[in-house]
């Protein structure tokens, strides 16, 4: 059976594909163009050339000051300028250093490569963020400094105040996979995420089907009521969908969750994907499909429901500032139970630092000061996120970011059984996913039977372990 090459490989094979340089620098909080940096978007090749690490420009009084960069994978503009406006505000908050605000490419992909290739040609931010599912493969190449030391001389600092699934994977020992919060840390949550069900409340009402939140409240919304509104609502027309999702892994994985199954055995270091629980989930998700009450399956699903054709459509909440676009009335609601109860995904990323950088304490200061309830409830209010601070006062502000009115379906996401989103620490994640989305795909839409996948999908793909 073949292993997976290194980590440190797969990172030099990306930094082959790849390249960049760049310089930035000022007195003042900059932007990455102000800095002389040539930004480009993933859609356009995804390359962002970059400065060294850290810089020292005149302070205007004929001294040097240092310059902090930094960087984040907005979606969209309105993002770019609320990063951008958090870096003015935290300007001077940090002695002596210059704050540049750098907004990467919006392609996951296109983003982390970039990353990579700075990386290894010491070109890359002092402080960025990367998507959860990436801590192993980023501190396994040796490219993260470990905050550890850092965390434990501040007297400020616990990893209590963050969701602990995050903080287990952020505190791990890549040579174990091992959580071990006194010996390691190698960022702090950005944000997290939850998925729920967006409902187009006009088209529910039409097909005189039963509201989903009121479903909720009584405790009857599970897999069956789910289906019986899907299929009321595709029941109005051709053109109308009762559900919609778009094909990857995490909505995937809910199906597969929800029956009680999952992805990886509980020790993650082989494939649960031929367990019964696992077989239930993805057979019930097939045969839901089936029905035609659903969008086709590999379509993307949002722009439909956006349309107005679609009943309830399932997705983060990432969510939610495009969907405020529309002109009909909707909402959210939590995703129905399935036989093994309630579930859902804890979506997360984290703000880290480059293992060169020449400023570690004041880039530890500066993740601190990014992680802070203030700034998280500054870029909260965009309506993309969730605090990643468990406290009660960043969980009210949340709430108070309307629409959606029932915001608390989110929360609840969180707090119903979630699966944390995570790394393999002894595979390669990204191969796994990207087969067993293949897979799936192909039983959605009836090209593989399920006793087929059953036979061979977890002898496949146990090659992506390390064991």
């Amino acid at each position: 059976m073949a292993k997976r090459p290194t980590v440190l490989l797969f990172v030099l094979a990306l930094v082959a594909a790849a390249c960049g340089d760049d310089d930035s620098g000022g007195d003042t909080t900059t932007t990455a163009a102000e800095a002389g940096e040539t930004t480009t978007t993933a859609a356009e090749g995804a390359t962002t050339t970059a400065a060294p690490a850290t810089t020292t420009t005149s302070d205007g009084g004929g001294g040097e000051a240092v310059s902090l960069r930094w960087r984040t994978r907005p979606d969209n503009d309105q993002e770019a300028a609320v990063y951008q406006s958090v870096s003015d505000s935290l300007q001077g908050q940090i002695a002596d250093v210059t704050l540049i605000y750098e907004a990467g490419g919006t392609e996951t992909e296109g983003y982390q490569q970039a990353l990579l290739t700075q990386l290894s040609a010491g070109e890359a931010p002092d402080v960025f963020w990367i998507p959860g599912a990436d801590i192993a493969q980023f501190a396994q190449a040796g490219v993260l400094l470990n905050l550890a030391p850092y965390a434990a001389e501040d007297a400020d600092f616990s990893v209590d105040d963050f969701y602990p699934g995050p903080m287990e994977q952020l505190t791990t020992d890549p040579a174990t996979g091992q959580s071990n919060p006194a010996e390691y840390l190698w960022g702090l949550p950005r944000d997290v995420s939850a998925c729920a069900l967006y409902l187009n409340l006009d088209l529910i009402a039409e097909a005189g089907a039963a509201d989903p939140r009121e479903l909720a409240a009584a405790g009857t919304w599970d897999w069956a009521a789910f289906t019986e509104v899907a299929e009321q609502v595709a029941g109005l027309a051709p053109e109308i969908f009762g559900y919609g999702q778009n094909s990857w892994w995490g909505p995937n994985g809910w199906w597969v969750n929800s029956a009680g199954g999952g992805f990886f055995n509980d020790a993650r270091d082989a494939c649960g994907l031929d367990t019964p629980e696992s077989i239930a989930g993805l057979t019930a998700f097939r045969d839901f499909y089936a029905t035609g009450a659903a969008s086709t399956y590999g379509e993307d699903a949002e722009p439909i429901f956006k349309a107005g054709n679609t009943g309830m459509f399932q997705n983060g909440r990432w969510g939610t500032p495009g969907i405020r676009e529309v002109d009909f009335n909707w909402d959210v609601v939590k995703l129905p139970d399935g036989p093994g109860g309630p579930s859902n995904w804890l979506f997360w990323g984290a703000y880290v630092v480059n293992a060169s950088t020449e400023n570690p304490e004041a880039a530890w200061d500066l993740v601190r000061a990014l992680t802070s309830a203030d700034v998280q409830a500054e870029v909260a209010e965009l309506g993309a996120n969730i605090p990643s601070r468990v406290s009660q006062d960043a969980l009210d502000a949340f709430l108070t970011f309307t629409p959606p009115e029932n915001n608390q379906a989110f929360l609840d996401g969180l707090s119903e059984n979630p699966e944390t989103e995570a790394p393999l620490w002894n595979g390669d994640w990204a191969s796994y996913r990207d087969e067993m989305n293949t897979r799936i795909a192909a039983v959605v839409s009836g090209d593989l039977s399920i006793e087929e996948f059953e036979a061979n999908i977890c002898t496949d793909l146990n090659q992506y372990f390390n064991n």
